[in-house]
């Protein structure tokens, strides 16, 4: 007998994965140049600072680290992770964090908690593919919340709440993936004030909110919650590894905390206990600053390249200029279709992510999304000269 789709849960056979990781197999060819991915930069990698860590937390807790050890986290990991996120104005302590396989799993385990087949779930539009694919898994209702260059439009997301009565709101505030767009400060006051008023969890899904080029940081979101319905979400991946797969959660609200440990139990047992150690060394070691005014730097040139880059596209393009983040959004003007335009580039060696992927209902032909930190500048110019000059083309 043959396997067939039928043989898949109905909620699985209409995902496809992530449109990202299917363009990553093009990435092995020779000479691509690639605005497709969201990854760090090599140079922003420390395999030398990362391996002295393991020796020294090996030889400090030794077998402590490769044993089974507490769903909820290592203490000492949870200790210097909620410092670190006080410093980003989230208020939390030891207590309410909990360590996860990056942000991803993070939202994943909120979802478990939380989503029933058919829930409403509230995401900005366009939002990280990511993480459509996961409320997708759960079987929730994807509605898309309105945005402008300041990020949620509050009163058509009270609007949606009043008319679907949704569960979870999900928001990326900082250097949005995709549009790298940054949500205002009365803006993420106004949503936490309709979390508590309506009872609707919101996911603050902040990857990126240190990687800051220019401007001034703002509070989270969760730091204007009271009441305990805003769960922030921070990953240590664009920071100093995405290869160590950790991030942290801070659920102030202990019933949810405890719901999501107990899903994170089923899936994986514990997050690393190594790769919480090492990080934690890295904390305490107070070598986060520098590395960040660092990787920072260096980012802001590659960005400036890329927004200079955009000199060779077609007339009327729009596109985002982020204060941080990794990524630039741009709108093709009208009538033009980037996926047309993406295999016509990928056939002469460039890469980018189509931005009707971001769309949880598709559409919205004519926008792309551009990754710059993988690149050097002189291969983001030559990259964003091919990709003008293809688009010119169609």
């Amino acid at each position: 007998m043959q396997f067939s789709e039928e043989k898949f849960a109905r909620h699985m056979r209409p995902i496809n994965g992530s449109a990202i990781r299917e363009i990553f197999k093009l990435l092995a060819r020779p000479g691509m140049i690639s605005f497709a991915g969201g990854n760090p930069s090599d140079t922003a990698l420390e395999p030398r600072v990362v391996a002295r860590l393991a020796g020294e937390v090996l030889e400090k807790y030794g077998t402590k680290l490769l044993q089974y050890g507490a769903t909820d986290g290592f203490g000492p990991f949870r200790e210097s992770a909620a410092e670190f996120l006080r410093h980003s104005r989230v208020n939390c302590t030891a207590d309410d964090i909990l360590p996860t396989q990056g942000g991803t799993q993070a939202f994943d385990v909120l979802l478990k908690a939380l989503i029933d087949p058919g829930d409403v779930v509230l995401c900005e539009s366009p939002t990280f593919l990511g993480a459509i694919q996961a409320m997708r898994e759960y079987n929730a209702k994807l509605v898309e919340m309105p945005t402008d260059d300041e990020g949620v439009i509050v009163e058509a997301a009270e609007a949606l709440i009043k008319q679907h009565h949704p569960k979870l709101m999900y928001v990326i505030p900082t250097f949005q993936n995709p549009t790298g767009i940054t949500l205002s400060l009365e803006r993420r006051r106004a949503l936490a004030a309709l979390a508590a008023k309506y009872g609707v969890v919101i996911a603050e899904d902040d990857p990126y909110r240190d990687l800051r080029y220019a401007g001034e940081a703002l509070p989270t979101i969760q730091s204007f919650d009271e009441e305990g319905w805003v769960v922030y979400m921070s990953s240590f991946s664009k920071y100093i590894a995405p290869g160590l797969r950790l991030g942290a959660a801070a659920v102030t609200n202990p019933l949810l905390r405890r719901k999501m440990v107990i899903g994170k139990q089923s899936a994986d047992t514990h997050s690393p206990l190594l790769n919480q150690a090492i990080v934690d060394a890295y904390l305490r070691a107070g070598l986060m600053p520098d590395h960040l005014a660092r990787i920072c730097g260096d980012y802001k040139k590659q960005l400036d390249a890329m927004l200079k880059g955009f000199d060779a596209f077609p007339a009327g393009t729009r596109h985002t200029v982020p204060q941080g983040g990794l990524f630039v959004w741009a709108e093709l003007p009208e009538g033009m279709d980037a996926m047309r335009a993406f295999e016509a580039a990928v056939a002469q060696g460039v890469a980018f992510v189509p931005g009707t992927h971001f769309y949880p209902e598709g559409g919205y032909m004519n926008t792309l999304r551009l990754n710059f930190s993988m690149c050097d500048i002189p291969t983001i110019e030559k990259g964003m000269a091919k990709l003008g000059e293809v688009i010119k083309g169609l």
